[in-house]
């Protein structure tokens, strides 16, 4: 049975009772889930589980499931390798998951700014990171971006409040509609049955399993840190919060 990845149907979960369904060497998996696991340019979840005795275990880190019959739901939460988790977790214990969530909710904010830049610009991704100091887009292009120009229509749109939704589509009706696919580096899950789109309404709609804020306003003051050329063909974008922020 596949983690029921709540984080996938809401972001604002902070916690969750689950049960844990595999022993790793460096964690272990859970059969529900509030921790977004590494993917898709996104870092992964950090936090803690605690036992029914009040124990917290530390969880450091948050990627796909290693399995080789694993579904892109099922993730590996890994562990203080400096606790004695492995004498406390077997198959079958139950725990409460409990996200960092101000670094999350900063994870958030920096990946729905990230699809509002790809509104601003309007080229192919190659390239994205999104952690809680920063948030890049490398976009295929030769032609020079103008700092202030970005900015401006950035600005526009987190300010305009425009309403954030995710929807399911089959993998049949991604293929019909290649245009959905803005990245050249991440390709969306399919084999699987559906496909998740994140929809900036008026704005950007486009194949994310990551996790957003439902409202651009939640972004606040996001500012475009640099743009550089990395290459002939390729132009990035570092985008920044504010300090206060």
């Amino acid at each position: 049975m596949a983690t029921d990845a709540l984080h996938r149907r809401d972001a604002y979960l902070r916690q969750c009772e689950a049960v844990v369904t595999h022993v790793h060497g460096q964690g272990v998996e859970l059969d529900r889930t509030v921790f977004y696991p590494l993917g898709g340019g996104q870092a992964g979840d950090t936090g803690r589980l605690v036992l029914a005795d009040g124990t917290a275990i530390a969880v450091t880190h948050t990627r796909k499931s290693p399995r080789p019959d694993a579904t892109p739901d099922d993730s590996l939460h890994l562990l203080d390798a400096a606790s004695d988790w492995r004498a406390r977790l077997t198959v079958g214990t139950p725990v409460r998951g409990e996200i960092d969530w101000t670094r999350r909710y900063r994870h958030m904010r920096f990946h729905t700014a990230t699809h509002l830049l790809c509104a601003v610009v309007r080229q192919l991704v190659d390239g994205c990171s999104i952690t809680a100091d920063y948030a890049r887009l490398d976009f295929a292009m030769t032609e020079p971006l103008e700092r202030e120009a970005v900015q401006s229509g950035l600005r526009a749109l987190v300010e305009a409040g425009h309403a954030v939704a995710q929807r399911w589509i089959t993998d049949e009706e991604l293929a019909a509609n290649p245009q959905l696919v803005k990245s050249m580096s991440v390709s969306p899950p399919i084999g699987y049955g559906r496909v998740r789109l994140l929809e900036v309404y008026g704005v950007d709609l486009q194949p994310c399993g990551g996790t957003h804020v439902a409202d651009t306003r939640e972004i606040g003051a996001v500012r475009v840190a640099k743009i550089e050329k990395k290459s002939a063909r390729t132009r990035r974008v570092v985008l920044e919060f504010d300090a206060q922020n």
